[in-house]
């Protein structure tokens, strides 16, 4: 990765200097390595020596040591071994002197694999329920969580992997298939790592106490399980330099650092990395013996070392000292033992025992990257560094590995060799070479939303970087599917509009924009009848209109790019709202269009006349949800539910075709008659009953076991056996009874999630917080104009008990177009879906449920779920980036060779002209701009009363100048004095 003109000459050099440097550093530890070595020995042959935790003994009992190997480890293998005839363990004789003494060491055997189908988490179903375990078929995958650290592995040259909640996906970037393998516990999957002869990955998952689970590459069987590492997740894990141990580190709140001899499933050494968060641990790839951890505003060295007790991991702090205090996410180590990291502000740290040395800038102090330094690799006696600037920069080694201060500041300056700036709003967070012989290809992740091919060779005929796949960056924040074909829109705070085909499993194409897009909806067919349109929301309160059609059945022009599968554009735009939009809903007959935002605000347009503004009404609290009534209603009403406990009925809005619209001072809608829930908190009253109903159960077994034990008494002593069970009675002592559950209402009221009609005036709601646990049915109380909604305490009249849902809300739900199944997106990342009758709005049969875990468990709330318009798949998109593609049970086999049909051009489109797009988000809104209008009209007024009032007095000045001088041409005797005329 040499300047061109001095390639061959400076690569002799480098590849000189780099071997004697590895000569030397090597020769240097070959005493100390190889007698450590002789001690380490032990963790290769399982020996009974003990484990360390930091300064103190991880076991102290030789026995309790030997009964945790045979205890965690062998119970659980033989319940998975597989039918191939080979036994977990084999046994090692000890020598003969040592045989009276010493216990049967055990190894395993290794042939021995475990059984994925046992291992793999599977759906939860209700017991004894007619429900399929594959009631939902994963098929595909549209997301990529590009934001979790180290998510983008290469296993070999065509493969990547990474993860995607609780999936791990292999995707073969020839061909784009993508294999899926599932997390074991189901609560997610922390992080992978490869090992460096890409024979083995280790898949770290998350959940109570998880494992890391070592599978066997290419065939993708479970070799290794290790147990009991850290107690919810892991947060980063890497294999030493040959590829015999692994280090893995956990995430909060105990950040356990192992230090594992995986083939043997066993830990050799273990202590807390630090009491903040822990972002990496990394082995010296010149000496296995020290190791490196760096996070949130520290960095920690780590050494092996032989006590008087046994091996222990001797960890010191790096003291930033006169630096400021930095959080490090990319490292190296150097082959003297010196470490290179980068921090916050963009420059680079060298470390030697502990402290900075230097640090260093470039020319001009000025920072080495615009931002956090992500990475730092040494590749070919070069150092490599990934910012979040999305610049990769070129160091020369020698210079760094030298560099020594020359002031107090601790500053030295020095310039990079090479630099490549990847793209305009490209974040860089990792990189990883691609093994290809001749050539310098590296695959990196964006944060943005992408992976990027990129050549680091620096030549003449260096290729461009090229964005391999594309993805939305952060939540999904709003999704919708086409009521015609297999098509689905998504957008997110990443200012696109994606178009995807998921029955074909390809995306389509994407639109982007200046600001983030909040909100989203298919426009129905009785609007568009080919469904080509769609509506999004955005952050700063426009909402755009845009035509999806097929390019191909245009007319070919000369000089045009290349024509893709689809092509989207804007049809409509106009600014409603002055805060992001969140909901946007037609009417059942496509007539209106309503749309809401956090601005306490709901609009609506006449949709016939392009979108003709109606007026607004305003509401207590920030919509979060629009649902207009369906066609089973006798009238057409709209569910309008705020985040703040707040559910509104509006009619349909009257459309006044004899009024102007330059005649419309405002369009607030001040007349319309809308009803209000305002919801109060019933959950203490329903566990209150809950508990009354368990004890009046309790009572009453009880005074069954009293008559049946009175009755056997008269069986046995006749009348007496009445006189003895009364004394039974006597002596028996009354239990003090607990008192009942207190009646609690939060002071805050409880975030409204999702909602639903389940009829004229009624509705289901879910919600967060303390209120979580339960389905609420609740319906309208008749209109009142002078009722205060802001003293109203209205109560749900039913509820359904939703199982395991006290700290994991139900955030989406939608049915099947029989209504018989009840699809729920959970807090948890999970799918759930019910079971129900035909047509049972009141969920009276709501009991059986299929639940399974897709999406990340600890952020990846599911925002956004529905199904196909023919039930045949399901789709789901979550706060993790991640969007999934479910096959929906069915006797109907599918056909393989399925595809949406992207809809035809509209006829003229390609010489239509595109509207004027909003840009500026501090552009007027409709309502704003009819006040200003308003304003500006009155100021024209005032200005025009003021101009006419200037020319009367100009006027009257004018004919005083005159009898002015009439005064002045009287004889003197006659002129009026200058006091009088004032």
């Amino acid at each position: 990765m040499k300047e061109p003109d001095n390639q061959d000459t400076d690569e002799e050099k480098s590849d000189k200097s780099k071997s004697e440097r590895k000569t030397s550093q090597r020769s240097s530890r070959s005493e100390s390595r190889s007698a450590t070595r002789d001690d380490f020995k032990f963790s290769q042959d399982i020996t009974d020596d003990m484990l360390t935790e930091g300064e103190d003994s991880y076991s102290d009992d030789e026995d309790l040591y030997v009964e945790h190997l045979e205890g965690s480890s062998s119970s659980f293998q033989d319940d998975n071994l597989e039918s191939t005839g080979e036994s977990l363990y084999v046994e090692t004789p000890a020598p003969p002197a040592e045989e009276a003494e010493e216990k049967v060491k055990k190894k395993i055997s290794v042939s021995f694999f475990y059984n994925y189908d046992e291992l793999a988490s599977r759906p939860f179903v209700t017991p004894d329920s007619s429900i399929p375990l594959h009631l939902l078929t994963l098929v595909h995958s549209f997301g990529y969580d590009c934001r979790k650290r180290a998510n983008l592995q290469l296993l070999d040259s065509s493969t990547l992997m990474y993860i995607a909640g609780n999936q791990l996906i292999l995707l073969d970037l020839k061909t784009k298939k993508q294999t899926y393998l599932r997390s074991s516990s189901g609560g997610g999957i922390g992080v992978v790592g490869v090992h460096p002869n890409k024979t083995h990955f280790a898949v770290a998952e998350k959940g109570s106490s998880p494992n890391i689970i070592i599978y066997e590459y290419p065939s993708l069987r479970p070799y290794r399980i290790l147990r009991d590492g850290t107690d919810l997740g892991y947060a980063y894990v890497d294999f030493n330099y040959n590829g015999t141990l692994l280090a893995s580190v956990g995430c909060s709140p105990d950040y356990t650092f192992t230090i594992w001899y995986w083939e043997e499933e066993q830990p050799i050494l273990r202590t807390k990395a630090f009491s903040q968060e822990v972002f990496k641990v990394t082995f010296n790839p010149e000496d296995d013996e020290q190791l490196t951890t760096s996070g949130t505003g520290h960095i920690k060295f780590w050494e092996m070392a032989l006590t008087f007790t046994g091996l222990k991991l001797q960890g010191y702090l790096g003291r930033f000292g006169k630096t400021a205090t930095t959080d490090i996410e990319g490292y190296m180590e150097l082959p003297d033992g010196k470490v290179l990291s980068g921090s916050e502000w963009g420059n680079m740290l060298l470390w030697e025992a502990g402290l900075i040395k230097v640090e260093l800038c470039r020319a001009a102090r000025k920072s080495c990257h615009h931002g956090p330094i992500n990475q730092i690799m040494l590749d070919e006696g070069e150092v490599i560094t990934v910012g979040s600037d999305g610049c990769i920069r070129i160091w020369d080694f020698e210079t760094i590995d030298t560099a020594d201060a020359v002031d107090d500041s601790g500053l030295v300056e020095i310039e990079p060799m090479n630099e490549l700036q990847v793209g305009k709003n490209v974040r860089l967070f990792s990189m990883i070479k691609m093994e290809e012989p001749g050539n310098n290809f590296w695959l990196a992740q964006d944060a943005s939303g992408a992976i990027w091919k990129l050549d680091l060779s620096f030549s003449n005929i260096t290729q461009d970087p090229e964005c391999l796949f594309s993805f939305h960056s952060g939540p999904i924040q709003a999704m919708a599917v086409s009521p015609l074909t297999y098509l689905m829109a998504t957008t997110s705070l990443d200012c696109s509009v994606r178009i995807y085909d998921f029955a074909s499993k390809t995306p389509l194409t994407q639109i982007n924009f200046k600001e983030g897009g909040t909100a989203l909806t298919w426009v129905p067919q009785l609007v568009s009848y080919t469904g080509a349109q769609i509506i999004a929301g955005f952050e700063d309160g426009v909402v755009r209109v845009l035509e999806l059609y097929d390019p191909k059945e245009l007319a070919v022009f000369a000089g045009r790019k290349k024509i893709l599968d689809a092509e989207i554009q804007l049809k409509q735009v106009f600014k409603p709202h002055t805060a992001p939009v969140t909901a946007l809903a037609y009417e059942r007959d496509g007539e209106i269009l309503a749309t809401a935002s956090k601005d306490q605000t709901v609009f609506f347009f006449e949709v016939e006349k392009d979108y003709k503004p109606i007026g607004y009404i305003t509401t207590p609290g920030p919509v979060c949800q629009l649902m207009w009534s369906t066609t089973a209603h006798p009238e057409s009403t709209l569910l309008i539910i705020c985040e703040n406990g707040y559910i509104l009925e509006a009619p349909l809005p009257t459309v006044n075709e004899d009024e102007e619209d330059h005649d419309v001072v405002s369009y607030e809608i001040k007349d319309m008659n809308i009803k209000c829930f305002r919801f109060t908190s019933v959950k203490s009253k329903i566990l209150r009953l809950i508990e009354i109903e368990k004890r009046k159960k309790q009572m009453e077994l009880k005074e069954k076991e009293r008559e049946k034990r009175r009755k056997q008494l008269i069986e046995e002593l006749g009348e007496e056996g009445e006189k003895v069970f009364q004394e039974e009675q006597a002596e028996e002592e009354e239990e003090e009874e607990e008192p009942l559950p207190e009646i609690f209402i939060p002071s805050t009221p409880c975030q409204i999630l999702c909602g639903f009609y389940s009829g004229p005036e009624k509705f289901w709601v879910s919600l967060g917080g303390y209120d979580a646990g339960f389905l609420y049915h609740c319906a309208f109380p008749p209109f009142d104009k002078d009722r205060d909604i802001t003293e109203q305490k209205d109560e749900p009249f039913d509820f359904r008990f939703l199982e395991d849902t006290e700290d994991n809300p139900v955030r989406a739900i939608t049915f099947s177009l029989n209504q018989i199944m009840m699809f729920c997106g959970m807090e948890n990342g999970a799918i759930r879906v019910y079971i129900l009758s035909q047509n049972d709005f009141s969920l009276t049969s709501m009991a059986e449920y299929w639940q399974f875990c897709v999406h990340d468990n600890d952020y990846g709330r599911i925002e956004n779920i529905s199904t196909s318009f023919d039930d045949r798949f399901l789709v789901t998109s979550g706060a993790d980036s991640n969007i999934f593609i479910f096959n929906i049970f069915s006797e109907l086999a599918l056909d393989k060779d399925i595809k949406a049909k992207v809809p035809l051009p509209r006829f003229g489109i390609e010489t239509e002209a595109i509207p004027q797009d909003i840009e500026d988000p501090k552009a007027y809104s409709i309502e704003n701009a009819r006040k200003r209008r308003e304003h500006d009209k009155l100021m024209k007024e005032v200005e025009e009363i003021k101009a006419r009032k200037r020319e009367k007095l100009k006027a009257l000045r004018n004919e005083f100048l005159k009898l002015l001088e009439m005064n002045e041409e009287l004889p003197k005797h006659m002129q009026l004095k200058r006091t009088i005329q004032e």
